[in-house]
């Protein structure tokens, strides 16, 4: 789950949140811990100016980490959070 508000500084933000339904305290930070990196790969794609919180559900520890990367990019996608990659000018 996703939640979006506009920041007025202009900078991008981000919140982790795994509550008791995803599982004990290991299972919990297990799962923030998979998110931030998701999001940290994700982060130069994210339009700044918005404070993000990433839920985390039920069932996120059967996820391996590209159906983690897809599901965060289809909520950014469909947030339109998403800007397109920069093409590469020197062609490497």
């Amino acid at each position: 789950m996703l939640i979006v508000l506009p920041n007025p500084e202009g900078k991008l933000r981000f919140g982790v949140s795994a509550g008791r339904s995803v599982g004990n305290a290991v299972q919990r930070n297990r799962a923030k811990r998979r998110i931030r990196a998701v999001l940290n790969a994700l982060q130069p794609r994210i339009a700044p100016g918005w404070d993000v919180v990433v839920l985390a559900r039920r069932g996120i520890h059967a996820a391996d980490y590209a159906a983690l990367q897809a599901a965060l990019e289809m909520l950014f996608r469909r947030a339109g959070l998403l800007v397109p990659p920069a093409d590469n000018a020197t062609g490497l």
